[in-house]
């Protein structure tokens, strides 16, 4: 019982950082220059209860083993510098640069 409740914490503290991502990602959509962030995810560990092979009577075995995992957690959050659209808002035309970015 009390793995269960640790594992679906760390599963919402790693979607509760995945929604901050996401929001700040909408709160600065319109900011000039910004660039998208996007939140990665891992397991943490598991928990073998059944090897795989491990027999299960003494005619037949197990092929395919029985783990449970512990958790998740936010391994990175990183940048995707794509260039995005330009769209212009009146006159003069905006400035841009382009090419390969952080080269």
């Amino acid at each position: 019982m009390l793995r269960a409740l640790w594992t679906s914490a760390s599963g919402m503290t790693a979607q509760q950082t995945n929604l901050d991502v996401i929001s700040h990602n909408m709160a600065n959509v319109d900011t000039v220059g910004f660039k998208n962030m996007r939140a990665t995810f891992q397991d943490l560990v598991y928990q073998t209860i059944r090897e795989p092979g491990a027999p299960t009577s003494p005619t037949t075995r197990n092929p395919s083993g029985f783990q449970i995992g512990l958790g998740a957690y936010v391994s990175d959050t990183y940048g995707i510098f794509t260039q995005r659209n330009i769209f212009q808002k009146g006159s003069p035309p905006p400035m841009r640069c382009s090419g390969k970015p952080l080269t």
